[in-house]
């Protein structure tokens, strides 16, 4: 992945937080995208691209920190399967 140099004004305090091995230097990178991923900006695709791995390491490397890819509450999973079971009853009928 190409790289490029960008100068940060952060808090003094925050310092110590900022990632001086490179096996932190992915996790800040791609955290720095996560809200372009979230407000679908970019997509999981596009940001992983961005990074250099795959989308399902970027998937798992969100998880790891604590951002699920599949954000629905359980009412909204429960929706999208009487949806489905809708769909499948209306083709079985159809056949």
């Amino acid at each position: 992945m190409e790289m490029t140099t960008v100068q940060l004004q952060i808090p003094v305090d925050m310092e110590p937080y900022i990632a001086t091995k490179p096996e932190g230097e992915l996790v800040q990178l791609a955290l720095l995208l996560h809200p372009f991923v979230k407000n679908e900006t970019i997509s999981h695709g596009r940001a992983a691209e961005i990074l250099g791995i795959t989308k399902w390491q970027l998937i798992e490397l969100y998880a790891n920190e604590g951002f699920a890819y599949f954000d629905m509450d359980w009412d909204e999973v429960e929706e999208d399967v009487a949806t489905y079971e809708r769909l499948k009853a209306k083709e079985a009928a159809s056949v």
